[in-house]
Formats: C-alpha cells, sequence, structure tokens
C-alpha cells in the first residue's frame, strides 16, 4: 500500500504465474472485501493483459513498456483518469499495477 487511498501491486495473475505473482482471484477478493464499489485497477503493462470482468470492469490500461518511462501524453492521461475517479467519492481508491509492481 502507497497511502490510503493508492495500492502499489505486482501484475494481479492466472496458473502458474500466480505462484509468484499476485493471484487475480485473491487480489479481486482484497478488493471486493475492503473497498467494494469503490476501487478501479490501473494496469500500466503494455506486455500483458487480462479479463477485466474480475474488476466488474473497473479497469484502465495504459500501455507503458517494461523498464522504460511513459510519455508526457501517458502519464497526462493516466493522471486525468485516476484524479477523476478519485473525485467521485471520497471512499474511492486506486490499485495500480505494471509487471513486478515496482517498475512503472
Amino acid at each position: 500500500v502507497f497511502t490510503d487511498h493508492i495500492i502499489a501491486m505486482s501484475f494481479p495473475s492466472s496458473g502458474k504465474q500466480s505462484f509468484y505473482r499476485n493471484p487475480i482471484k485473491e487480489v479481486a477478493r482484497f478488493l471486493d472485501t475492503k473497498h467494494k464499489d469503490h476501487y478501479k485497477v490501473y494496469n500500466l503493462c503494455s506486455e500483458k493483459g487480462y479479463d477485466p470482468k474480475y474488476f466488474h470492469y473497473r479497469v484502465e490500461r495504459i500501455f507503458i513498456d517494461d523498464h522504460n518511462v511513459p510519455t508526457l501524453e501517458e502519464m497526462l492521461k493516466f493522471t486525468a483518469s485516476v484524479r477523476e475517479w478519485m473525485s467521485h467519492d471520497e471512499k474511492n481508491i486506486v490499485a495500480i499495477h505494471c509487471k513486478g509492481g515496482k517498475g512503472r
């Protein structure tokens, strides 16, 4: 957890990758339990995606390549989206991830 309203995490995975990354069903269970209807997930990983149904279709994907910094356009899009989501309700939080959870 980064702040009370921002969660940074690694890629929510399934299959064999869930042994060393966050299992997607456990991530969804955690968010639904702790922040029901008040979370949005941001996937900053250009390499991989997943079915947004796990998070009730509250997933936004911004395609940033691994080991690269985002462009100014990508940063502005991301920050505007986060700002808008957070302004809807003081209970809202964001869960942000890339692949490993620390690079982007």
